[in-house]
């Protein structure tokens, strides 16, 4: 049985992840700071800790776990994020770094805690936004929240070109809107053309074949523009 670790499982697309990998017969570490919805689940496949990925201490909670239960992982799936939607001149610097600890630094370090444990044919995927994509349409709004979605797509790019020798794979999904509890929150009234069940889907299947066909790269998962 393979290893797999998601973050950001606490509703969403992540929640419907790790559902999926659970049923399929894989072992999944879920990482959320509310664990509570997959504890409900129950499923026997399913280890969940609660963590939040900006803090450092909760993010060792997760790497000893592996340390002493796993000793491998196959798949990384760098799901979680943090949205805040103001105009620009009502952000703050506490409000980057909220955005930034979350969607760029957590990344970071939780990726980094787990490169002793990627094996040859290991896949690490983040999860990107098409508003971090350069030349898409942006929202006003999302300056911190897009800014962090581009910078984790370089990140994975210059992390494929260090691990390539190790044949570790590192690829980015830039998606489009998906229903999801988090765009509710920050855009109430959008209606968004593909549910989370739907887009997990797409990322269990590229989690487990995509690195055959990529590394290094950003694929822009979206029907609409934007």
């Amino acid at each position: 049985m393979k290893n797999v670790v998601i973050t950001g499982t606490s509703r969403g697309i992540g929640f419907e992840l790790a559902k999926q990998f659970a049923e399929n017969g894989y072992h999944v570490l879920a990482l959320s700071r509310n664990t509570k919805p997959l504890e409900k689940v129950n499923h026997k496949n399913i280890t969940t800790i609660s963590v939040d990925l900006s803090k450092n201490s909760d993010i060792k909670k997760a790497l000893d776990f592996i340390k002493s239960n796993w000793k491998q992982v196959d798949i990384l799936i760098n799901n979680a994020g943090k949205l805040i939607n103001k105009p620009f001149v009502e952000l703050t610097s506490d409000d980057f770094l909220a955005v930034y600890k979350v969607n760029v630094f957590g990344v970071a370090e939780i990726t980094k805690g787990l490169i002793p444990f990627l094996k040859k044919g290991s896949h690490v995927v983040t999860m990107s936004s098409m508003g971090g994509i350069q030349g898409s349409l942006k929202f006003g709004g999302l300056a911190a929240y897009s800014s962090a979605k581009g910078a984790v797509i370089t990140l994975s790019e210059l992390l494929a070109e260090e691990y390539k020798d190790q044949q570790i794979a590192f690829n980015v999904l830039a998606i489009g809107a998906v229903q999801t509890e988090m765009l509710a929150e920050a855009f109430p009234d959008y209606k968004a053309p593909l549910s989370a069940k739907e887009m997990a889907n797409y990322i269990y299947d590229f989690s487990l074949t995509g690195n055959k066909f990529y590394n290094g790269k950003v694929l822009q998962v979206s029907s609409t523009t934007p």
